[in-house]
């Protein structure tokens, strides 16, 4: 892909992004995954999910590094190609010191997108909003010497995982805007029960609806798809949890298969 059709695919994704009318992301993590999904008629882009990409790895979703996460990126990449479909790539916290030469690979293998984090496995804390911010500034700098001006970053804040409150998440994801990411990914973490309404609806008005949720089995507050997208989301994912049903699934017709041997 040439640099421009490349950036013109970056484009077409930021498009895609509309509050109010969500963009929704069923995540993948392996070529079958991505082809299946890819064939519906209803998906719009690709998106990985690098908690499912480790498990499928033998990794814990905090041991996996970067050769395992392009390794993973190259055949989803392909299968984006192939289907004419913007990739967006999760990228954890950027994995250290190899954050640009991450991003740069990624971006030759296709991708015109990638998460954020800014929690930083190294330090096991949140980076601090300004350090966060030159971070992103770098991936930008990257995307425009790699040919891709309009690359999306999708800035995820953990600040609520990290026992930060609301407020906190929405300062972070302002600056973080400023800094030059396109849309802001605001995640509870495992231990809260999802987003109660007001709290997206106030982080969506805060941010201009360039907010990414995730909606995992019935949580998110038990908000649905619609009701989400009615508090002016731009961006909706599900994270591993296709991944986690699927295993489940497996497991149940497994055992049906066993019982009868």
């Amino acid at each position: 892909m040439s640099s421009q059709s490349q950036n013109d695919t970056a484009k077409h994704f930021r498009t895609l992004h509309v509050p109010g009318k969500p963009l929704m992301l069923t995540n993948v993590w392996d070529a079958i995954t991505a082809n299946t999904i890819a064939s519906l008629p209803g998906t719009k882009a690709l998106a990985t999910a690098s908690f499912a990409i480790a498990a499928a790895a033998g990794l814990s979703d905090d041991d996996l590094d970067l050769d395992t996460n392009l390794r993973a990126v190259r055949i989803i990449a392909k299968v984006a190609a192939a289907h004419s479909l913007p990739l967006s790539v999760d990228f954890q916290d950027g994995f250290g010191a190899d954050l640009e030469d991450g991003v740069r690979a990624v971006i030759e293998l296709g991708a015109v997108g990638i998460n954020l984090e800014d929690f930083g496995r190294e330090t096991d804390g949140l980076y601090s909003t300004e350090a966060q911010c030159e971070r992103i500034r770098k991936v930008l700098a990257v995307a425009r010497e790699q040919g891709v001006p309009d690359f999306v970053v999708n800035a995820r804040t953990d600040a609520l995982f990290a026992g930060r409150d609301v407020d906190e998440a929405i300062q972070r994801g302002t600056a973080y805007l400023g800094a030059g990411a396109f849309n802001v990914f605001i995640w509870g973490g495992p231990t809260r029960q999802g987003w109660k309404r007001e709290e997206v609806r106030r982080a969506s008005e805060a941010l201009g609806g360039r907010l990414n949720v995730i909606l995992i089995r019935g949580k998110t507050g038990g908000l649905s798809v619609s009701e989400i997208g009615e508090l002016g989301v731009a961006r909706i994912s599900v994270g591993p949890a296709l991944m986690r049903w699927s295993a489940e699934r497996i497991g149940e017709e497994a055992e049906r298969i066993l019982e009868k041997a």
